[in-house]
């Protein structure tokens, strides 16, 4: 016996975040510690003299962190991927501060040395773009100041400012789209609240972007302050401390405060940019040290580049070669390494997830527990039958998905899932449909054959043998699949196999969507209530009605298919009566009444209510038959039953004639009675819709189509 469950098809596998993926990951030991020390290492250098040597390092490491963030924001496809980089943004911007506070010390301090005095790339920069010339350092320095701060800088502030006002304003929308998608039943709850949460990050991101954004101006204020700073206190130091000419020193300490300017000013162009891709293509969660690490080496092919880079500057004559190189191999090492961790560790999950879902699937099978479960709405199928429909399995499931939504946009729940299976101990032409494992319904359909529904109306000529149609028992005619265009021809639609036993299921759900609405569901669509109602709700429950009593209620009203989609206006009207009345009956007649509106409107034909109504006799009978208390209210009803057989016999007959004219109606009955006709009328016409005179909408118009009598 082959079982398979459909749900709704859903399309939403996107790529984890990596803020995500760091929070998931495990804590590895020193980590964290060596990311605090790293951050004091960069303040401890505002403070203490630094050798040139390890300025020498810290310049080359800020160049390849530039180039690495650079690498890593071309190529992810959504900002969130990055969400740790306004962070990463302000520790760049904190350690380039830092190199040029220890710049300027060694500028001032040693800078009578000569050209290499602050360090082999402070010197190498300046003979390589300045040529020899600091008035050419001096004119490209300006020129990259000026792209980097009125160019990059501006517009990527300016990008972060509208994604940020734009991100937060669309909130409320995507919200309730999310709500939407849940109560159509698109995506699970854990999925719609790992969209709630994206969403969150998003604004988060956005919102940091727009203040991030800051540090790089601010940078770049900051290097031209500290230029001008190193050379005019250069040439002060250098004329009155050591002595040399107005020109030497003009030229030394010149060349020495350009070429630390574009030392700094480089890396700060390259995160520039790299923050103006970002926020062109949002939030973290976790600490700090995880985000940042975990993102910067997400991708190897980003490290590969970075170290290639790093290679070629390595090789560039004047430039030392060691830093260069030893940061480029450092990036070819980790690039290499960790695609094969990650693959291990892929693997390693994957084959654990299989072992554990195999060992639950055995013990599944051996646990009597599982032979405990039902399902909630449940299709059987012969033999024969499940072979016919099992090519068509897709379009079952399609077809199933859009019934369960129609259901939830008609009724305001969401139906359970259906299941669909096969079975041997049923006819192999016969369907069953079971509800909470109980049969509701079998019904045998003809292989080969559709079915064309006639009514009371003409026959096709065709030769054909005579039946029910299963939903609505209609008459119908079975006729051969190869009289089909014959069919159409004498203007007779014919109904395929599928959609008979579809539209079957579909009648019987609505037959029994009291019995569908569980606790779960109506807990779920309080849940989603505004804040307003929660606090309405918390007022009334449990003091004035219990959630027992609140869900007793809405199963009374979708007993008669009345729809609950407008879960707001019924607890409105809940919380009118129930400080006076306590019997979910009487809270429920109550609320239909408030309801009237909605009732009506989802009652009308071509916008007229059409109505049977009952004779004075039945009227004067049913009256005479309702007990009352002291207190007025109704306690008891008493008809003799030869009265109740007799007015089933009417208004079967009054129905029945009115049904077979074509008539959409209702039956209307006193506000006392209403319940008590309702239960004699709907074991002979379940779908009849029995209403009060209470329950007529205002301005309706009434088109009465008679009496029973």
């Amino acid at each position: 016996m082959s079982i398979a469950t459909i749900t709704p098809a859903r399309a939403n596998s996107t790529k984890p975040a990596l803020g995500a993926a760091a929070n998931a990951a495990p804590r590895r030991g020193g980590r964290d510690i060596g990311f605090a020390i790293g951050i004091v290492a960069i303040l401890s250098i505002f403070f203490l003299p630094i050798p040139s040597f390890i300025i020498d390092m810290g310049l080359a490491f800020s160049i390849a962190l530039s180039v690495l963030i650079l690498m890593v924001a071309l190529w992810i496809e959504r900002p969130l991927e990055f969400s740790a980089f306004p962070t990463v943004l302000l520790v760049a911007t904190l350690l380039r501060l830092s190199l040029n506070i220890a710049t300027t010390r060694v500028i001032l301090s040693n800078g009578s040395e000569g050209s290499n005095a602050a360090g082999y790339i402070i010197g190498g920069f300046s003979r390589l773009v300045m040529g020899g010339d600091f008035v050419i350092g001096l004119i490209v320095f300006a020129i990259l100041l000026t792209i980097n701060f009125v160019v990059i800088t501006k517009g990527a502030t300016r990008i972060a400012e509208v994604g940020a006002r734009f991100t937060l304003d669309a909130i409320p929308g995507k919200q309730m789209a999310i709500d939407a998608d849940l109560s159509a039943g698109l995506i699970t709850d854990k999925e719609a609240q790992a969209r709630r949460r994206e969403l969150e990050e998003e604004s988060a991101f956005f919102g940091s972007m727009d203040g991030a954004s800051k540090f790089v101006r601010g940078d770049a204020v900051a290097g031209l302050i500290i230029l001008a700073v190193n050379v005019f206190g250069g040439i002060v130091i250098g004329v009155t401390r050591h002595g040399m000419p107005l020109g030497q020193a003009a030229d030394v300490f010149a060349k020495l405060s350009v070429g630390d300017g574009l030392v700094s000013q480089i890396p700060a162009l390259i995160v520039s940019l790299g923050a103006a891709l970002l926020v062109s293509k949002g939030g973290t969660r976790g600490s700090t040290e995880k985000a940042v690490l975990n993102q910067l080496v997400h991708f190897p092919r980003a490290l590969m580049v970075a170290a290639l880079m790093m290679f070629v500057l390595a090789l560039v004559p004047g430039l030392p070669f060691v830093p260069f190189a030893a940061l480029g191999g450092a990036m070819v090492t980790v690039g290499t390494i960790l695609p094969r961790r990650v693959a291990a560790a892929t693997a390693a999950a994957a084959a654990e997830a299989a072992e554990a879902a195999e060992s639950a699937t055995a013990e599944a099978k051996d646990s009597v527990k599982e032979f405990l479960r039902t399902a909630e709405i449940e299709i059987v199928l012969g033999k024969q039958l499940g072979a016919r429909l099992q090519p068509g399995q897709a379009e079952l499931a399609h077809r199933v998905t859009k019934m369960r939504r129609k259901f939830a946009r008609q009724y305001g729940f969401v139906v359970p899932e259906i299941k669909v299976s096969d079975s041997m101990d049923i006819a192999a032409k016969t369907y069953q449909i079971k509800i909470h494992g109980t049969v509701v319904v079998a019904q045998e359909l003809r292989l080969g054959e559709s079915l064309i529904i006639t009514g009371d109306g003409r026959k096709p000529d065709l030769p054909g043998t005579e039946t029910r149609e299963p939903a609505f028992g209609m008459k119908a005619l079975w006729v051969s699949d190869a009289y089909a265009a014959e069919a159409k021809r004498q203007n007779f639609q014919t109904v395929d196999t599928l959609s008979i036993l579809l539209t079957h299921l579909s009648e019987v759900i609505r037959n029994n969507l009291s019995q569908l609405l569980s606790y779960k569901d109506m807990r779920g669509l309080l849940d989603r209530l505004e804040p307003e109602y929660k606090k309405l709700i918390d007022d009334m429950c449990p003091g004035q009605i219990s959630y027992s009593g609140l869900q007793a209620v809405l199963k009374l009203l979708l007993g008669e298919r009345v729809s609950i989609r407008n879960l707001h206006l019924i607890l409105e009207a809940i919380a009118e009566i129930v400080p006076h009345v306590r019997r979910s009956e009487q809270v429920a007649e109550h609320v239909r009444v408030r309801m009237a509106q909605q009732i009506c409107g989802d009652l009308t034909d071509n916008g007229a209510l059409k109505v049977l109504r009952l004779g004075n006799r039945w009227d004067l009978a049913f009256h005479q038959s309702i007990k009352r208390d002291a207190k007025g209210d109704v306690t008891e009803f008493e008809l003799d039953p030869r009265l109740v057989e007799q007015f089933g016999q009417e208004a079967s007959v009054a129905i029945r004639e009115r049904m077979d004219q074509g008539h959409n109606f209702v039956l209307i009955a006193a506000p006392e009675v209403r319940t008590y006709v309702r239960m004699i009328v709907e074991r002979m016409f379940a779908t009849l819709p029995v209403l009060s005179h209470l329950e007529i909408a205002r301005g309706l118009e009434i088109k009465p189509l008679g009496t029973v009598s």
